[in-house]
């Protein structure tokens, strides 16, 4: 073999395991600023382990069993993302799905083995459309003009949760309005430190600045009260025996779960696409027209995340939105996943410890990061009236709804109808226009629910 040829295969070779696997240099990043992007999604999620144990404690699910059992799913599911989609995605249980498990369908008189079947079975056809290529072909079928738009939609989402751990916003028990909250209190003004030392530390070009703002305010939190130190810091897992393999798949299927099949179905698939496309983004994953390539593998850890989750207890587990925390720190590829995942792992052993960082400490990062978001918007062609209004529509949509998932069906709505009034039908898909049968349907269910 040639001198010259020794030189061009050695860059290939050049390197330990890591950036083999994880083709580092080919996406301009370190193994440093990957497992520091990793801790930072993982601090960013880790408000979930108390909250959705909490919501599917509601539905009469064993507490200490589903923190296990969200615990397994964010490792499993965030390891099947590093290694096979190689994208610095989480993947855990939504908000969403919990709440559909615990409560709405709890509060219909649905028993959760039975909600776990509906989960399931939803998970199962994301599994099926995923290896027929269907969500891929949607994906593609979008408009550029919503694809730009959904980092704005997601990020209001995200800014908005924020807000609302952090006590700054709060909604009105009658009438779910919005209004400021109470910014003295003790968490609001904790989380408004951790936010201007982020902010100050990003500008400064700091690395790890929202890492270092999240542990700042938990440590601030502690002579307020807000931060509470656990009694033991180590704890052995409870068992997840009450709710291993206790999904109901034949109960689940009846025709009057058909619109909850849906709604499952529906909301998680547009969150997911939202998620997938908005924090590739973020990660400078999409090409020029808004598309990532092999989109088809993080669609598949998800739906199989989806399939096998409710066999412990947790449904709808999907890539998780906190994942551009990872992706604003600079992650960009699996080895963040993986580091967010071992995170997740020792909570097993250290539980108290996640449990401890509050909800208050967190929020600026989901506050920064989701207005950082809407940065997007500049890309969208405000002058066209048809292209522009859709996604402010979006945008709106998922403020009031508070599901980005909805916003995101809206859109795409609004997209087709505000075409076709304008005398553009012909802009619009084929496949948008089929499309639009399943989302007027949705929007139905989702009135009646």
């Amino acid at each position: 073999m040639s001198e010259s040829s020794v030189k061009n295969v050695a860059p290939a070779t050049e390197g330990g395991w890591l950036e083999r696997r994880f083709q580092l240099r080919q996406r301009q990043t370190k193994v440093k600023t990957e497992c520091l992007a990793g801790i930072t999604g993982f601090l960013a999620a880790a408000y979930l382990l108390v909250v959705i144990p909490g919501l599917l404690a509601v539905g009469g699910m064993d507490k200490g069993a589903a923190t296990t059992g969200v615990i397994v799913v964010f490792v499993l599911g965030s390891l099947l993302m590093a290694f096979y989609a190689n994208l610095p995605f989480m993947v855990g249980p939504g908000i969403g799905g919990s709440v559909l498990v615990g409560i709405t369908l709890a509060g219909d008189g649905v028993t959760w083995p039975v909600a776990l079947g509906i989960a399931c079975w939803s998970g199962i056809l994301f599994f099926i459309m995923t290896v027929f290529g269907l969500r891929e072909i949607v994906t593609r079928s979008v408009p550029q003009s919503i694809k730009l738009g959904l980092t704005a939609s997601i990020g209001i989402f995200v800014a908005l949760l924020g807000f609302r751990n952090a006590g700054l916003v709060m909604a009105n028990a009658k009438t779910s309005a919005l209004g400021l909250g109470d910014f003295t209190a003790p968490g609001a003004m904790i989380a408004l430190l951790g936010l201007l030392v982020a902010i100050g530390l990003q500008a400064r070009k700091v690395p790890g600045a929202i890492l270092w703002a999240i542990l700042l305010a938990t440590v601030a939190g502690i002579p307020f009260g807000v931060t509470h130190l656990p009694e033991h810091w180590l704890s052995l897992p409870h068992s997840v025996a009450p709710l291993f393999g206790k999904v109901d798949l034949a109960g689940a299927i009846n025709i009057a779960f058909l619109p909850f099949l849906f709604i499952f179905f529906a909301s998680e698939f547009f969150s997911t696409m939202g998620t997938t496309l908005a924090v590739g983004g973020e990660a400078g994953l999409l090409d020029e027209h808004g598309n990532m390539k092999h989109i088809n593998r993080p669609f598949m850890v998800d739906s199989i995340a989806a399939a096998l989750g409710p066999v412990v207890g947790i449904p709808a587990a999907t890539a998780l939105i906190e994942s551009s925390a990872a992706a604003e720190a600079g992650g960009k590829t699996g080895l963040t996943a993986l580091a967010a995942a071992v995170m997740f792992l020792l909570m097993l052993l250290f539980t108290p410890v996640a449990l401890m960082i509050p909800k208050e400490a967190t929020a600026p990062a989901l506050i920064l990061i989701g207005l950082n978001m809407f940065s997007n918007l500049r890309k969208v062609d405000l002058g066209n009236f048809t292209d522009a209004l859709p996604v402010q529509m979006m945008v709106m949509i998922t403020l009031i709804s508070n599901s980005f998932g909805t916003g995101i069906a809206g859109g795409l709505l609004f997209y087709i109808l505000i075409k076709i009034v304008a005398g553009k039908g012909r802009e619009v898909p084929l496949g948008l226009y089929i499309l639009a049968v399943p989302l007027v349907y949705y929007f139905a269910t989702l009135v009646h629910h």
